[in-house]
């Protein structure tokens, strides 16, 4: 009961958080420049006050904010994210049909990222001062300090244009008419690019996060009560000293988690992967308030999730950690 109790009062807290920023959103987004029928009216070649007039009485962009703040609330609690202006359909139909790639990019970048790190801190840590210690610094240091548009680019040229080992752009082959395995490997081919690209750094994050940890950790009376004790060092490394230091980078991870499925703009963009990230890029250009909103909802949502998720993997990695 205890923890169906913290669920509870967590999924409550986070519906008024991400009732705030919806409404924090909706008030930002106006104050933009920028007016959405000027923009539909300038790309059908129209432009004069009596069409924007139209598509402004069309969209309900002419009445004043406190009703079109009321008509989005009320469409949100019958999960209706509203009308796109410019793709002239439903927002959600728009949203869940980019969400699986969003997801599917995120997800392997965030396991890659975690793992590595975790496993190269780890190292580094077991072996500080040596070269070992110095190489991985330095690595995660370089991945930390450089543009992922660099990166990102670079592996293109390199991978997809030089070497022709990968696929470059996109998330599978068109025309290719590939199905079954041939398609999820198609489909894979097309991942490493811009998953690598993604979890580079976050990927140094964590490494440098682990090794700090670590040797914090490594400094507590019960880890040299353990090494007093005769215990084996690969033993105390893992039951002692990785575990305890798990938590800071558990709760990093939970953060940036729910981030980079908004967060990927950039990398959905240079690999022309058909994610919400670029989705959002292109309603941002075309000043598509309902379709920005419906992204930044879906956003919000899976960061108070994986927040929630953080807090009961808690439990897990430290019983003494009670979520009640």
């Amino acid at each position: 009961m205890g923890k169906l109790s913290f669920i509870a009062r967590r999924v409550v807290k986070g519906i008024f958080v991400l009732l705030a920023i919806v409404i924090l959103n909706f008030f930002l987004i106006r104050l933009a420049p920028g007016d959405p029928a000027q923009v539909m009216a300038g790309e059908a070649g129209a432009a004069d006050q009596e069409f924007i007039r139209q598509l402004q009485e069309k969209f309900g962009l002419n009445q004043p904010l406190h009703e079109q703040l009321f008509i989005y609330l009320e469409g949100i609690l019958t999960l209706d994210l509203g009308w796109s202006y410019r793709q002239d359909e439903a927002v959600a139909t728009l949203i869940f049909e980019r969400l699986p790639a969003t997801l599917l990019l995120t997800g392997t970048a965030f396991c890659f990222a975690l793992m590595t790190g975790v496993l190269l801190g780890a190292l580094a840590a077991a072996r500080v001062g040596r070269w070992t210690d110095s190489l991985i610094t330095v690595l995660a240091l370089v991945f930390y300090a450089t543009p992922l548009f660099w990166v990102a680019l670079m592996s293109i040229l390199l991978f997809s244009v030089y070497l022709g080992w990968l696929p470059g752009f996109g998330m599978f082959s068109v025309g290719a008419g590939y199905t079954g395995l041939e398609f999820v490997l198609d489909v894979l081919k097309h991942l490493i690019l811009p998953a690598l690209t993604l979890g580079l750094f976050y990927m140094a994050v964590y490494t440098r996060m682990t090794r700090a940890s670590m040797l914090e950790v490594m400094e507590m009376d019960y880890v040299k009560t353990a090494r007093a004790k005769g215990l084996a060092p690969g033993r105390i490394t893992r039951m002692h000293v990785l575990r305890n230091a798990l938590l800071p980078v558990i709760t990093l991870a939970g953060i940036q988690a729910g981030q980079m499925v908004g967060g990927a703009v950039l990398t959905e963009t240079v690999f022309a992967w058909p994610g919400i990230g670029r989705l959002m890029f292109d309603a941002l250009l075309q000043r598509d308030y309902n379709l920005l909103l419906g992204v930044f909802l879906v956003s919000s949502a899976v960061v108070v999730l994986f927040n929630l998720v953080t807090d009961l993997v808690y439990t897990f990695v430290d019983p003494r950690i009670e979520v009640s």
